[in-house]
């Protein structure tokens, strides 16, 4: 049987069938016509970049020499199941720190050990190692651990000094965070002698603070000057969005440098103290109620060094009246308004060390030179 086709369809089937094969028989034609730039599909050639600035070689011989430096810390908390009472091993944190000595010290900030029941540290080869707790320090943000390591595999970082640090000197902040590998932030330092008051409630004094971003992880990392050496330990960023990108502190090296050694050596920092009773929130009510700024004695132990200095504390009339003694106004010359300032001042020295303190007494200030004791 043979199917007709009517002459209209027969048309439009012709009409089709052109249509088609001009596109194809278009294709081709632009298909060896070249392009009008007169691009090509070969790859550009390699302009020679030639040698890196000074300041970048720098940067990149700073990080090789430091990297293997910095570890990476993780820890683990035992908790208990409410309902076997069985105890279970959980991860608590991360966090970074760095080789103090060939000892096998490792240097970190308080807070990224802290209600830890174990810690674990990566070196730059890659091996983890148990850790033991040595000492810590809270009031520092410091912590010192130890691993059985030999000191060839990773190398201690050189020590600076920070008493010297100017605003606008290059700082480095070098970190392990998660334990992918190492990170490098540059920037300057912002300010000196910043004060941050902890998620615990304690209030570290004294800290460096670098426009550096601190990335999540870097907690206890190293902050190095341009040398190289040792300025700071990385310990917090404070940063409106959450992100790394705010404002970074750093404990300071000088103080690093006065209290690790107490910790590897005794397990605790004892700090340097005048011998008197203070406290921060009823120092804040009186000086509020008597109008005055500095730091009310309480009370002066007997044969305390501040007993033989011959300070006085506060008393009262038998109405209840509050009679002032001597108030603390300032530290060898460096005013202190608070009882926090004043134990930063006196940190900076040693027990055995005098002082001169400046004092109020009966509105008249004079000067008291004091014999510093250890402090609790």
């Amino acid at each position: 049987m043979t199917m007709k086709t009517s002459p209209i369809r027969t048309r439009l089937l012709r009409n089709l069938f052109a249509a088609t094969m001009g596109i194809v028989s278009l294709g081709l034609l632009l298909s060896l016509i070249p392009s009008a730039d007169g691009a090509d599909a070969t790859p550009r050639p390699i302009t020679p970049r030639g040698e890196l600035a000074a300041d970048e070689q720098a940067t990149i011989h700073l990080f090789e020499n430091s990297r293997d430096s910095v570890v990476y810390i993780t820890t683990r908390a035992q908790v208990q199941d409410f309902w076997s009472r069985n105890i279970f091993s959980v991860p608590r944190g991360t966090g970074s720190g760095f080789i103090w000595d060939e000892a096998g010290h490792v240097v970190t900030n308080y807070h990224v050990i802290e209600n830890a029941s174990e810690a674990t540290i990566r070196l730059a080869n890659g091996k983890d190692y148990t850790a033991s707790l040595v000492g810590v320090s809270p009031t520092h943000d410091i912590a010192v651990l130890k691993i059985k390591v030999s000191h060839k595999s990773s190398p201690p970082l050189p020590i600076g000094t920070s008493h010297d640090l100017k605003v606008g000197q290059k700082v480095y902040a070098i970190g392990n965070p998660f334990g992918l590998d190492w990170t490098l932030t540059n920037g300057i330092v912002s300010a000196l002698d910043r004060s941050l008051t902890e998620e615990n409630g304690v209030t570290v004094e004294h800290l460096i603070q670098t426009n550096a971003a601190i990335n999540p992880g870097n907690s206890g990392g190293p902050l190095l000057d341009s040398a190289g050496r040792l300025i700071g330990i990385n310990t917090a960023i404070y940063s409106p969005s959450g992100a790394s990108a705010g404002i970074g502190f750093a404990v300071p090296v000088d103080t690093v440098n006065r209290v690790v050694p107490q910790l590897i050596r005794n397990g605790k920092y004892t700090r340097a103290a005048l011998g008197i009773d203070i406290d921060e929130d009823l120092n804040r009510r009186l000086t509020a109620m008597l109008d005055i700024k500095g730091i009310v004695i309480l009370r002066v132990p007997s044969g305390s060094s501040a007993a033989a200095a011959g300070l006085t504390g506060v008393s009262a009339t038998r109405n209840g009246n509050i009679i002032p003694g001597d108030i603390i106004t300032a530290i060898e010359g460096k005013p202190v308004e608070s009882v926090s300032k004043l134990i930063a001042r006196l940190d900076d020295f040693a027990v055995g060390d005098k002082v001169r303190v400046t004092v109020m007494r009966q509105g008249k200030s004079r000067e008291v030179q004091v014999t510093l004791q250890a402090g609790g």
